[in-house]
């Protein structure tokens, strides 16, 4: 079953690019940067018709496969199926010559390699026998892909004919799976040029012979033309049973204008099921002819239709999004087959519909077409659209009938009468050097300023039978023959993008070969003046081979570069890319939405129905076929802290839900409550669970919000049968839903599930400021007494005096990058506004060795210098990560012995060259989340790397760091669990000198963050938040957030220090988290961060007693004192420190 969205999103870190991408060396840039453009990869293929492509190999061989879809017929190895030319009609003629290699190797050549023929006389190929007749040949001592066994069909083929190539073919050698073979045409033409025509490919096996089948006709005629097989990884042989090419006397093609009227629909007519449409809060399923038709209602085009069922409103039908496939300013036409069902008399309306969403996060709808539709007979629908600016999301559905009536659908196309080529849309005109950026974007002058990237590429007009067409202009290219996920397709702009300016990337993408779906990344290589490389990550998406999809991003140089290149890669190894165009330009700011209003809210109010169960289910459903019924808990079996959830009054009333025949995980009581929520508003939720008797082991439990087809995290806990557990979190809403339905879930099959006293309340977040105000001014500040002495204390009695603070001394830092540095206003910001520091990814280890023994300190080394010469204090991150996806390959690939020895290296090398330099180190990253070293080297190894740290660098406070400890999201690492971690190591004779919790957190709920430090806090440990983000696109609510966490954290008694994983637009480890825009701007979330530093400064005015002081209370920090007196200024500064007791500090005059 095809799964349209992804249920689960994991929240955990992913903040730097995977060992293998930094390994990437300026050596391995250099392989495969120069332009690969040879003499015979500058052929047009425009000339040919059907499957063409242009070919570049880095080798400068001019060959390599091509991606192509083949259906694979795979034939048994003792049937004979008997491909016999003579068994054609006479209206077929094949143009091979010795097609059964009966002659031998007569007319048949080895290309590069060695070749012969095995028979019945001479004795088979270890043993396999050929597929038909008697003999089959065999292409051995294969060094390349492209090396197999090539035929001469010149003055055997003519224009405008179709050609069907058939062969039989298998593979021999030392490989588990299979591999492609492919049957290839060379072509050279009259100018000189040569071009390569990919015909089919199949996927071959060891174990079966594989039939290839094919076909191609050419446009004009060629000076030569060859035809070849090709393809297995080098080192394996390749087996050709048979092979012809013929040609029907009445196929001759007809050269026609090709039309450019291209369906921008996806699965038009069902045909692959519901791929790529969505039913809307309803059911839908597609009724076929070996399915079953709905009550014998056959389709109206072809052999399948949908059927919208279980609706409940009218507006629910059938939806598919549209977002990036459309364009301003062009007229789409809309036509569709409807029809409905369900005893209903007469007829009703259907309509087809746009909703619009927008970057200000509103919405609209535009209504296409509308018709009366019957259950007698389909009836046609048909409308047209253009839209004047292009919305941020676009989606098409059909909807209409009355609830409880089912709305049937044959097919829909959306096409303009000339498919426009793709364009950037802008609100500011683009200059001339922008549209430049990218050369040659859409492939018109072949593959001229492109090339692979330790690939190959090739143009297409078409592949695989014509099923895949580019989506704007002529022609898409392809990054084939990948061996490693970094493999693409690239484009050097060097000299054609600026320092200091933001840049938009638009491209066109989809994937081919053995695999649904795959990650398609855009990435930029840099590599500074002075040699330095960088990976920025640009943009991601998630591509198929059904569609073209839009991959969209942003980046930004810090710095003057030597060379930049912008490149394709992500699928795995075997999987080809394909780019139907890539665009460049500045990068439009886009204007800050505006402030949500948040009238008459009322905060606190639960908004589930009968959460109490006083009037029973009344509100209530079960999900799925499981049974509800209320039971009566003794209020014993319930812990006291029940008694008031997180600042909720609503007492419990100790009846549950019980969930029985659960035979789902997903399946639990549920609520709908779309109507009762608000945009941008942070809701909190509290809930007491419980699992039934005969779980096996601890259970998962989860209450989630079904938002359309999202699923949202609302907190979870792992329960046990034992007792009840308290699931605390929290959610909120950016886009109006058509449906959002809150339900518990989690458990196993059969296992089941007790709920009591679900809340779900909007949070006051400022209600709690004034007890946090109230708690920092007993935290951070301290009672001062200046006494002032000197010689003549007359002449300063009375004396007014004016007291500011420069610096307040808690610790505010944030990660920066080596080449971020290069920028001056981002290096600016950093010097002014923070006093801590730790490098992104520099002091990692898969930075500082990627290659075993390679060791590169040297931007750990200027980082630091810059930092000392600053007078910032800087944190030392990491020293190991316990997560296997953050270490390298060669570490993975050592046995214990020598993954023990390269520990002790790593912990030798690394603290003995900054003893004493950094004030923390975290020794080993997210030990909750990842097992690598303890699974390899056992359970002590943890705390032997903090003994072992210790004793290389005294000085160093040595951290756990972890995510998702702080908001109740993630039962990996709720704080019990983290606590007890660390009391295991500290039993290990780990000396865990801090407490890291990393805080890349969403929608924060103060009072979830304060009981989570609290427990923390009992170990007495200081505890530093390492890693601050919050993310949301609305840059007020994401300083609401960033205000709740700062004021949590700082008015908490065992708080020591802040850190912001970063501040400046596209270099966030998470997007929309930033308080600095790309272009130096402050934004919102920016502002409030300033405006709190300002808060927490103290200042006072007064005059000098007569006993010569003056008394005040002021947080900790740095302050500076001016006295003026009758007859002169005087100046001084003081330091208040962290204390209990009143500060007395002499200052002589």
């Amino acid at each position: 079953m095809k799964r349209w969205f992804s249920a689960l999103c994991r929240r955990g870190p992913r903040r730097a690019a995977k060992p293998e991408e930094i390994r990437r060396s300026a050596a391995d840039s250099g392989s495969t940067v120069r332009n690969m453009n040879n003499s015979e990869g500058n052929g047009r293929s425009g000339d040919l018709q059907g499957s063409s492509a242009n070919k570049i190999d880095p080798q400068g061989n001019g060959r390599s496969s091509d991606p192509q879809s083949s259906s694979t017929n795979k034939i048994d190895p003792e049937q004979k199926t008997g491909v016999n030319i003579d068994s054609h009609n006479s209206s077929t003629e094949s143009i091979i010559s010795n097609h059964d290699f009966s002659e031998g190797m007569n007319s048949w050549h080895p290309n590069c390699c060695n070749a012969f023929v095995a028979s019945d006389e001479s004795s088979y190929h270890h043993g396999v026998r050929p597929n038909s007749g008697t003999s089959y040949a065999i292409v051995t001592s294969r060094t390349e892909n492209w090396q197999g066994l090539e035929h001469d069909i010149t003055g055997k083929v003519t224009p405008d004919t179709k050609y069907t190539v058939l062969a039989y073919v298998r593979i021999h050698g030392d490989l588990q799976g299979p591999a492609g073979v492919q049957a290839t045409l060379k072509l050279e033409n009259q100018d000189s040029s040569t071009s390569y025509l990919s015909i089919e490919r199949v996927l071959a096996s060891k174990d079966c012979w594989e039939k290839l089948e094919g076909s191609f006709s050419l446009a004009k005629l060629p000076k030569r033309a060859v035809f070849y097989l090709e393809g297995p990884p080098p080192g394996l042989d390749l087996l050709i049973d048979s092979a012809i090419v013929y040609c029907k006397k009445t196929d001759t093609v007809v050269t026609s204008e090709i039309s450019h009227t291209n369906s921008i629909i996806s699965n038009h007519d069902f045909s692959q099921g519901l791929y790529c449409w969505n039913p809307i809060c309803c059911h839908a399923y597609v009724a076929s002819e070996w399915s079953g038709f709905l009550n014998g209602v056959r389709g109206y085009l072809g052999e399948n239709y949908a059927v919208a069922t279980k609706r409940a409103e009218h507006w629910q039908g059938l939806e598919q999004d549209i977002t990036g496939k459309i364009s301003v300013g062009t007229l789409y036409s809309v036509s569709a087959y409807v029809r409905i069902y369900g005893g209903i008399q007469g007829s009703t309306a259907v309509q087809a519909t746009l909703r619009l969403e927008y970057p200000d996060f509103s919405t609209s709808y535009l209504c296409i077409e509308r018709v009366l539709a019957s259950e007698e007979h389909w009836v046609k629908l048909e409308g047209s659209f253009s839209l004047t600016t292009m919305p941020k999301s676009v989606v098409f559905y059909l909807e209409g009938p009355p609830p409880s009536v089912d709305l049937l659908i044959d097919s829909v196309t959306i096409s303009c009468s000339a498919l426009k080529q793709f364009e950037e849309v802008n609100t500011m005109p683009l200059t001339a050097g922008e549209e430049k950026i990218i050369q040659n974007p859409r492939f018109e002058n072949g593959l001229n300023n492109w090339s692979g990237r330790g690939c190959k590429i090739l143009r297409h007009e078409s592949a695989g039978h014509r099923k895949i067409l580019p989506l704007n202009g002529n022609y898409f290219a392809s990054a084939t023959q990948r061996s490693q996920s970094w493999n693409g397709i690239q484009q050097e702009i060097t000299d054609r993008v600026q320092p200091k300016l933001s840049y938009e990337v638009s491209a066109f993408v989809r994937i081919f070969g053995n695999s649904t779906y795959a990650d398609v990344k855009a990435t930029l290589w840099i590599q500074s003046r002075n040699g330095r490389e960088q990976y920025i990550s640009v943009a991601k998406t998630q591509a198929s081979e059904k569609e073209w999809v839009h991959l969209q991003g942003k980046f930004l140089l810090h710095g003057a570069v030597s060379k930049a290149l912008i490149f394709l890669e992500g699928p795995p190894a075997g999987i080809d890319i394909l780019l139907d165009s890539l665009v460049i330009t500045r990068a439009t700011k886009v204007p800050p939405a505006p402030l949500p209003n948040f009238e008459n809210v009322l905060y606190g109010v639960n908004i589930i129905k009968n959460s109490t169960l006083n009037d029973g289910l009344s509100g209530w459903a079960p999900l799925g076929s499981c049974r509800l019924s209320v039971c009566l808990e003794s209020p014993h079996m319930v812990p006291s802290v029940s008694r008031d959830t997180h600042g909720h009054h609503q007492h419990l009333s100790y009846r549950y839900i019980l969930t029985t025949n659960r035979t789902e995980t997903w399946m639990g009581p549920s609520q709908t409550i779309t109507d009762k929520l608000k945009l941008h508003l942070t809701y909190q939720v509290s809930a007491w669970v419980r699992v039934g008797s005969g779980a096996n082991g601890s259970q998962h439990v989860n209450v989630a919000l079904g938002v359309d087809s999202k699923w949202v995290n609302g907190g979870q806990v792992e329960a046990d049968a034992d007792r009840w557990y308290e699931v605390r979190g929290s959610f909120r809403i950016e886009k109006h839903p058509a449906k959002v339905t809150v339900y518990v879930q989690g458990p196993s099959p059969g296992v089941d599930l007790m709920v009591m006293g679900l809340l779900i309340f909007p949070v006051d977040r400022k209600a709690r400021y004034k007890h946090l105000k109230e708690k920092t001014e007993k935290v951070r500040k301290r009672d001062v007494i200046l006494k002032f002495e000197g010689s003549d204390l007359s002449s300063v009695v009375g004396a007014s005096l004016r007291i500011r603070q420069t610096d307040n001394s808690f610790p505010f830092g944030t990660c920066i990058g080596r080449l971020n540095l290069e920028n001056d206003v981002y290096t600016d910001f950093f010097l002014k506004n923070f006093n801590w520091a730790v490098f992104e990814n520099e002091l990692k280890w898969y930075w500082t060795e990627a290659e075993q023994g390679k060791l590169n300190y040297r931007d750990a080394d200027e980082m630091l210098d810059f930092c000392r010469r600053h007078g910032k204090e800087v944190r030392g991150h990491c020293i190991f990560w316990e997560v296997e996806d953050a270490v390298q390959t060669w570490l993975r690939s050592l046995d214990s012995n020598r993954l023990m020895i390269a520990v002790q290296d790593r912990l030798r090398g690394l603290l003995s060259r900054y003893r004493g330099k950094f004030r923390h180190h975290d020794v080993n990253n997210e030990m909750l989340h990842g097992s690598f070293y303890q699974d390899r080297l056992g359970k002590d190894i943890r705390a032997y790397m903090f003994r072992e740290a210790h004793q290389l660098d005294p000085s160093a406070v040595l951290f756990v760091n972890d995510y998702n400890v702080e908001d109740g999201c993630d039962p990996k690492s709720t704080p019990e669990k983290y606590v007890q971690q660390i009391l295991d190591l500290q039993e290990r004779g780990a000396p865990v000198g801090g407490i890291g919790t990393q805080c890349h957190i969403d929608h924060p709920v103060g009072e979830i963050i304060c009981a989570a430090l609290d427990k923390l806090a009992i170990l007495g440990l200081p505890i530093w938040l390492t890693e601050l983000d919050v993310s949301a696109s609305n840059e007020y609510v994401r300083a609401d957030d960033l205000e709740v966490v700062l004021r949590e954290a700082y008015a908490h008694p065992s708080v020591e220090g802040v850190v912001l994983w970063g501040f400046w637009e596209l270099i966030m480890f998470r997007q929309n988290s930033h308080l600095v825009d790309a272009d130096g701007t402050l934004n919102e979330a920016g502002r409030r961060y300033l405006a709190l530093k300002q808060e927490w400064l103290s200042h006072a005015d007064g005059h000098i007693d007569g006993h010569g002081e003056f008394k005040f209370r002021g947080y900790h920090g740095t302050y500076i004192v001016e006295i003026t007196t009758a007859s002169n200024k005087i100046s001084h500064s003081f330091v208040v420190e962290k204390g209990d007791s009143p500060l007395l500090l002499a200052i002589k005059l």
